[in-house]
């Protein structure tokens, strides 16, 4: 087997092994997902503390995210190759540390640079949890652990505002970032107890740091141009950064098709339920991004909310979360993932329209409470379908990459919804903290997302419904891996090991 190095069985839904690694990966890509939503909620704060412009406010968000999508994908592959449980750790380590230096910052240039740090650990972090899910669970249980890690990993993220609001109010958007540092400990001695270690033994000689560079610079160079666009203009730094990062992404893409062994496999596009999927991710993250971060904004700002009534304010989307999610991915599972994902970015949409009702004098009973609910609910349909039907179109010696991709396009969405939504919002300088300037932006940023749901929902219209009861190892559309010799027939033991999520969950992915 070549995912196999431990002499142990694969991991069978519920048992006790099952159940420590599942809660391991919970917690660390918890730990990242929690994190970003809680930044969300503190930004009101940090603002004022540190004297932050939109612009200062937009990179606060940006410098996690640019790091996050520029390293996720070689973070896939450096599991692969090395050791998905090795790659786990040093993110969690990398992730705690940075936050310590987020929480000592002492001005916005320091936290945004404290934040591309945190970024790093969790690019590390992030693929591999769901890269142990997908490795070690058998097969016919891995939808359902997708499910539960989306659910419960989506409730960190969901139930940040109001940890953060929590944080904030005792005594400083400081804690935001310091509480990561014992969930860190804690995760580590969990993974060092209940974490095989997995890897793809078919991977040999060193990781491309020249296509990893290219991919960075590349996002780095767009978002630099894209953030500070409408504030500087078409200056010689905002053309520089922006062609400068479109020609390295044309080179990265060049590369990927032309070398033995790229980063990530060409091979992996060959099927059209992994593109569109991917594309539907996209879509769907931008969207998502853009509401969380304005969203807080406009609670706090044009509604005057404290802290820890704009965190209570979302609380619904946690509770739905922790309810539906799990068993939309067994659902998926049983029936195929296509209507959830037709529907879901439909009800997403639908809980955005509603939010447009959020504005000042609004009530929360009235407005607030509904557009949440039905915002949930569709977070809920979508999150653990899409994310399985991800890696289930991939081959599993590709799951470290293929989740990697993943995690990419989502942050991605998420990075450049943070970067253009209020620019075309027209949200500029310190226009957040007024209330009626900040309210016509909530309106226009809300109509481009509830399209951009949209979109991604008539996209699933072609995904194929048999994709999560593919034979194991491979999708349908993906034949070239069934060629190999290793490659496990219907009936096989797929993996060994023991173990037990937007945007992604959601936020999740919404950093």
């Amino acid at each position: 087997m070549a995912t196999r190095e431990i002499d142990t069985a694969d991991i069978r839904w519920g048992s006790g092994r099952a159940r420590g690694v599942l809660a391991t990966t919970i917690l660390g890509s918890g730990m990242a997902m929690l994190d970003g939503s809680v930044v969300n909620v503190a930004l009101p704060r940090i603002g004022t503390e540190l004297g932050a412009s939109v612009a200062g406010l937009q990179w606060i968000l940006d410098g996690y995210l640019l790091a996050l999508a520029s390293l996720i994908l070689v973070a896939g592959s450096l599991g692969d190759r090395y050791g998905r449980r090795r790659v786990f750790l040093v993110g969690v380590v990398w992730f705690g540390a940075a936050s310590v230096l987020c929480g000592a910052a002492q001005d916005t240039g320091m936290l945004v640079a404290a934040r591309v740090l945190q970024g790093i650990g969790g690019a590390l972090l992030t693929p591999g949890s769901l890269a142990i899910l997908q490795s070690v669970f058998h097969r016919e249980d891995r939808a359902r652990a997708i499910g539960a890690w989306s659910g419960l990993g989506g409730l960190a993220a969901a139930a940040g505002p109001l940890v953060g609001g929590l944080l904030v109010q005792v005594w400083s958007w400081r804690l935001a970032f310091l509480i990561n540092v014992p969930v860190a400990v804690v995760c580590v001695l969990m993974a060092l107890r209940y974490v095989p270690e997995t890897r793809d033994e078919q991977v040999t000689g060193h990781p491309n740091i020249l296509d990893s560079v290219l991919g960075a610079v590349g996002l780095a160079g767009l978002t630099a141009a894209l953030v500070e666009a409408p504030g500087r203009g078409a200056d010689w730094l905002v053309l520089t950064a922006g062609i400068g990062g479109a020609l390295a992404l044309t080179a990265f893409v060049l590369l990927q098709r032309r070398q033995r062994a790229p980063l990530v496999p060409p091979a992996l596009f060959g099927s059209h339920t992994f593109v569109v999927s991917n594309a539907l991710t996209f879509v769907v993250y931008a969207a998502l991004g853009g509401v969380l971060m304005l969203m807080v904004l406009q609670l706090q700002t044009s509604l005057g909310y404290s802290p820890t009534a704009a965190g209570v304010a979302g609380l619904p989307i946690t509770v739905i979360m922790l309810l539906l999610s799990a068993r939309s991915g067994r659902l998926a599972s049983r029936w195929g993932p296509r209507w959830f994902l037709v529907i879901g970015p439909m009800v997403l949409a639908g809980g955005m329209l509603l939010l447009l009702r959020v504005e000042p004098g609004a009530s929360y009973l009235g407005a607030v409470l509904p557009a949440v609910v039905v915002f949930g609910l569709g977070l809920a349909i979508v999150v653990a379908p899409v994310t399985a039907t991800v890696l289930a179109a991939a081959p599993d010696r590709y799951a470290g990459v293929a989740s990697g991709v993943n995690n990419a396009v989502a942050r991605t969405g998420n990075l450049l919804a943070v970067a253009v939504l209020p620019a075309v919002a027209g949200l500029t300088g310190a226009a957040y903290r007024d209330p009626v300037a900040l309210t016509a932006s909530w309106r226009t940023a809300l109509l481009v997302c509830a399209g951009l749901a949209v979109a991604g929902g008539l996209m699933a219209l072609s995904i194929r419904d048999n994709v999560l009861a593919s034979t194991p190892t491979q999708s349908p559309e993906a034949p070239e891996a069934q060629e190999s010799p290793e490659s496990p027939q219907p009936g096989d033991c797929l993996h060994c090991g023991i173990e037990g999520p937007p945007t992604h969950v959601v936020p999740s992915r919404a950093a």
